[in-house]
């Protein structure tokens, strides 16, 4: 899954036999008819759209099909359509590595490289564990292909090429079980790993051992991208006023590449309950949550996130890839769940996930938080708000914050982006975005000194703290400074940064020009990531240090020595 805060935002507003579907008159009725608004806008032969089962007591007590599964030949989705279901996968990678550690044949405190010798050695051991729980610090295999050069979705993307790009790598993004960073390349290292010590193809392992014998039977880790699937649904993204294509292009597994059907995830969901896979045994070991190593409790188990919605426990994974959006949420104290597939790019199934499991769990669930938008703001002059303007840092990563006015409203955007978005007054210092709940307060970090951002992310994230830096306004001679040529060890292509009608831009393998937009001194941001220039003793120019989000502190040194062979 591949999402960035502004993304984020987006997204926020944005041979067993089969469980048999039931439903009861009229309450039954109603209930589907409320279900069935929710995915009104979708419910159409010109839309992509969703897949939905309802799941209660170990059988489907609603499922339906809304809008298009291929919009070029009119094929409906219905409950048996095939979605590719992205990072929903990583529950079955776990469930692999799992069954394999209670059959004695690893453990989860084994060092990675015992397994998958092409992973370099850090200095410090990386254990399957700390894969598991996105805790082990290397860095993000989709981030790094696309710093190498891949085209996200468009060049064929395979286990060969993460494990290349991963055995070039020098550094981690910290030292492993410091602290939790979502990592798919763990999760393709786990799949690596019981592949060579089953014996077999990761998918021959799932289909034999997880699979089949729940009765999945259109279920599979798809491992070649060109093999033909029956049924199966195309992504989609918006396209002005009509659609376009979005579909993977990968033949890698572990992390993605899960195919199936929300009549499946059903059967996978009755496991939980029932396990007749795995037994209480590996159950139990999926939903433990991760550790890190000052002792605090993370939300993460194994590919499965642990939380609480209007009060109800809940376990939970989402998935994005290209045009596909997948979650599966379930109440396990109520043994109530809801299985959402869709094919477009712009839905949110975690979202509609929730509508609909409240459709049936109302009396049950706490009422709901008074949303933000329904907070009465307050009125501030545009002295008091100008007093908030300008550029906010979060060293970690070099995470970057604007803070604008524009028409009389305070707004922000984030990192390299154009796109701003508008803040609410709470207080005097207390704002709030108006198309999601995210919080930001300001404050003096010391009398009269620099203002201070404090950004706290909904659902009780943890927050982040952006102290105010002094603008750059770098002149034509400075800016000529950072013009050069750069390259890095750990991939292939050269980067070069070109000083064009007063600006700087970076060009690079198979991507368009990218502007760089000075932030502070020697940091620009751009749409790959913040650019920090590192100086030598004299104080020139030495290289730049690249953060995309998962992958911090990235090396380049200037100089074009693969040019020359060196």
């Amino acid at each position: 899954m591949r999402l960035k805060l502004s993304a984020l935002i987006l997204f926020l507003i944005s041979l067993q036999p089969s469980l048999c579907a039931q439903t009861t008159a009229p309450a039954a009725e109603h209930s589907e008819a409320q279900v069935d608004k929710l995915f009104e806008r979708m419910d159409k032969t010109v839309s992509p759209g969703c897949a939905l089962s309802v799941m209660r007591d170990g059988k489907i007590i609603y499922e339906r099909g809304y809008g298009m599964a291929d919009l070029d030949h009119n094929v409906p989705i219905t409950p048996t359509t095939v979605f590719h279901v992205a990072s929903m996968s990583k529950q079955f990678t776990d469930a692999s590595i799992v069954m394999l550690a209670q059959e004695g044949k690893l453990s989860l405190d084994d060092p990675v490289r015992k397994y998958v010798p092409e992973l370099p050695d850090f200095g410090t051991p990386i254990t399957i564990r700390e894969l598991v729980h996105h805790t082990s610090g290397l860095r993000d295999q989709w981030d790094l292909l696309d710093l190498a050069g891949w085209r996200y979705s468009l060049d064929l993307i395979t286990d060969d090429d993460v494990l290349s790009v991963i055995s070039r790598q020098k550094d981690l993004n910290f030292p492993p079980g410091s602290r939790y960073l979502y990592c798919n390349t763990g999760y393709t290292l786990l799949a690596q790993i019981v592949k060579r010590v089953s014996g077999e193809s990761f998918r021959e392992f799932t289909t034999a051992r997880i699979f089949w014998p729940l009765g999945m039977t259109h279920t599979h880790f798809r491992d070649d991208h060109a093999e033909i699937v029956k049924n199966m649904a195309y992504g989609y993204e918006p396209s002005g006023q009509t659609y376009r294509i979005s579909i993977t292009n990968f033949d890698t597994v572990g992390a993605t590449s899960l195919l199936t059907t929300v009549e499946d995830l059903a059967l996978w969901d009755e496991n939980f309950y029932d396990p007749r896979v795995g037994g209480p045994a590996m159950i139990k070991q999926l939903l433990e949550r991760g550790k890190l190593n000052s002792g605090e409790q993370l939300d993460y188990a194994f590919g499965l996130v642990l939380g609480h919605y209007r009060g109800l426990a809940t376990v939970d994974h989402d998935g994005a890839d290209a045009g596909y959006r997948s979650d599966m949420i379930r109440f396990p104290d109520q043994h109530f769940s809801v299985a959402c597939l869709c094919n477009l790019a712009t839905s949110n199934p975690s979202q509609l996930a929730k509508k609909v499991a409240e459709v049936y769990l109302t009396k049950e669930m706490k009422p709901a938080e008074t949303a933000g938008g329904d907070e009465k703001a307050v009125q501030l002059s545009e002295q008091q708000l100008n007093t908030k303007v300008g550029v906010y840092l979060n060293p970690d990563g070099d995470q970057i914050r604007r803070i604008i006015l524009k028409d009389g409203k305070l707004r922000i955007a984030m990192g390299g982006s154009d796109e701003s978005y508008e803040m609410k007054p709470l207080g005097e210092n207390h704002f709030r975005l108006r198309i999601a709940p995210f919080d930001f307060k300001f404050e003096l970090s010391k009398p009269r000194g620099p203002s201070r951002l404090i950004e706290t992310p909904p659902e009780g994230g943890k927050p982040k703290v952006f102290e105010a830096v002094p603008e750059f306004t770098p002149s034509a001679l400075e800016l000529k400074e950072y013009a050069a040529v750069y390259h890095s060890e750990e991939i292939e292509p050269l980067y070069e940064i070109k000083l064009e009608a007063g600006k700087l831009v970076l060009h690079r393998l198979k991507n368009k020009p990218d502007t760089l937009r000075p932030v502070t001194h020697d940091l620009f941001s751009a749409s790959v990531g913040s650019i920090r220039f590192k100086r030598n003793p004299q104080g020139k120019v030495s290289g730049f240090v690249l953060n995309t989000g998962r992958v911090i502190n990235f090396r380049f040194d200037k100089g074009a020595c693969r040019a020359e062979g060196k």
